[in-house]
């Protein structure tokens, strides 16, 4: 999305190598569409979770995609092959822009489908199988793309508009409100659970099943919070970017802040390089099912 403007600082535009996007663009593919395939390829993968979590894996493969794309052109147009601003070229940089928008309004809703899928399981772990169903998770995510696409187009179209970028702020700040909010209620709720677990008496039936079970979601949870987290400090200057553009287009200091939006911009980059590698480290499954894709030892995971 181009939110630059001409520099009326002395703070120097802050350049990254091409190298630099295109490593970390191509590197953050490759590792989000082998998410996306070990989740297809291991039936043991198969549940609610891990598909909410392919989805924000494809969405990641969107945006390193787009950006990646998006800095060839630059390259091809600053040595002459493209022009910068023709209109076929415009209309391609809309259509990337709007790419680039889906893949974040897709990571919101992705997390907050994680985080309610995560409290119905530690809260209402009997009736879990009953609620979330492979074909309601099925519709979930079928809503969830529409609606990204349908609004990412919407806002590209529109983000001239100062409303339409004070919209996509405020939906930004509401809904890291709202899984915040979220998340801390179910951790202080499962804090008083593991509370009422641990004053079962030793000898009661089942104590340590729900003990063992109870472990596994929270470790589940946290998992989550740490992406939801890393998607935070990722998007985070982006936003802030947009916000100076709004508040204080004129001021030198503000200047100073934009002059790093292609640092901003590694940031967003980077978000997708780093999820796969949290879902690697938090998860047993996971990393199992990625050594037997890089040693091929067997496509057929787990019949």
């Amino acid at each position: 999305m181009n939110t630059n403007s001409v520099n009326r600082t002395d703070c120097p535009e802050v350049k990254v190598p091409f190298l630099i996007f295109f490593t970390v663009g191509i590197v953050s593919l490759a590792e989000n569409l082998l998410v996306v395939l070990a989740v297809i390829l291991n039936r043991n993968l198969h549940s609610p979770m891990y598909c909410f979590i392919c989805s924000l894996a494809a969405f990641n493969t969107i945006a390193s995609l787009t950006k990646t794309w998006e800095n060839l052109m630059i390259v091809f147009a600053d040595v002459g092959q493209l022009e910068k601003r023709g209109p076929s070229e415009t209309k391609l940089d809309d259509m990337m822009d709007s790419l680039l928008c889906m893949s974040f309004v897709g990571s919101i809703f992705s997390f907050l489908a994680i985080a309610v899928d995560r409290y119905i399981t530690i809260f209402n772990a009997l009736r879990y199988h009953n609620i979330m169903t492979m074909q309601r998770t099925g519709g979930i995510l079928v809503v969830i793309w529409t609606t990204c696409g349908v609004s990412a187009v919407l806002m590209v179209r529109f983000f001239d508009f100062k409303f339409i970028m004070i919209c996509f702020v405020v939906f930004f700040i509401v809904s890291l409100a709202i899984i915040c909010f979220l998340y801390v209620y179910m951790f202080l709720l499962a804090r008083i659970h593991a509370k009422s677990i641990a004053a079962l008496p030793p000898g009661s039936g089942g104590k340590c099943q729900r003990q063992r079970r109870w472990a596994s979601n929270m470790r589940g949870a946290l998992t989550l919070t740490i992406l939801f987290g890393a998607f935070v400090v990722c998007w985070a200057p982006f936003f802030t970017h947009l916000i100076i553009i709004m508040v204080c287009p004129l001021n030198p200091y503000c200047e100073c802040y934009r002059s790093l939006f292609q640092l901003h911009v590694v940031l967003i980059m980077s978000h997708a390089l780093i999820d796969p590698a949290i879902y690697a480290f938090r998860s047993a499954e996971l990393r199992y099912t990625f050594r037997k894709m890089l040693l091929c030892s067997s496509w057929k995971l787990c019949s």
